[in-house]
């Protein structure tokens, strides 16, 4: 399958608005190479962590399933994923199925909405890695969601004592 977009309408927004008006489930479009900064190393040393919310985790996912597809050495890789409703955790089955696959690969889903029948990891994104991270392991941090999220993070990652060269983030405000 070719890879697919993952987009949030947000009215007024110029490039939303566009797509939402022009393309439909069988558009192809071309896009170019990544052209940012949010990339990965040519040589993975630490452990990484992707911290996402929302559609935030399109990029990460990219990222991580390059890594699987193109067998890049890697160590563990926490992939922390903050929704409001278990109904919002995009391509949940996909990283259930990776999680179980690859033992190196931790698909840790946070819901911020009370559910009753939910079992998994409740609150906000931010006290999962914080507990994880607690022992300060060397790690590449890579953020991607509402720039509230990411700036939380910024702040709460330089607190633990990981320096900003740690830390990539991405934001979709």
């Amino acid at each position: 399958n070719p890879p697919g977009l993952c987009i949030v309408h947000k009215p007024g927004g110029l490039g939303t608005q566009y797509i939402w008006e022009n393309f439909t489930q069988e558009k192809h479009t071309r896009v170019s190479q990544p052209l940012g900064k949010f990339l990965l190393p040519k040589i993975i040393e630490t452990d990484l962590c992707f911290v996402c919310t929302g559609t935030g985790i399109a990029p990460l996912r990219s990222q991580l399933l390059d890594i699987f597809n193109k067998i890049i050495p890697h160590k563990n890789i926490y992939f922390i994923f903050g929704n409001r409703f278990e109904r919002d955790i995009l391509y949940r089955k996909e990283l259930e199925e990776l999680a179980v696959q690859k033992p190196e690969f931790h698909f840790l889903p946070v819901l911020s909405r009370e559910n009753p029948d939910w079992g998994g990891l409740k609150g906000y994104v931010h006290q999962v890695y914080e507990k994880i991270f607690a022992d300060h392991r060397p790690t590449l941090f890579y953020l991607c969601g509402w720039r509230v999220m990411l700036q939380e993070a910024h702040q709460r990652l330089m607190a633990l004592g990981y320096d900003r060269s740690s830390i990539k983030s991405e934001n979709f405000d």
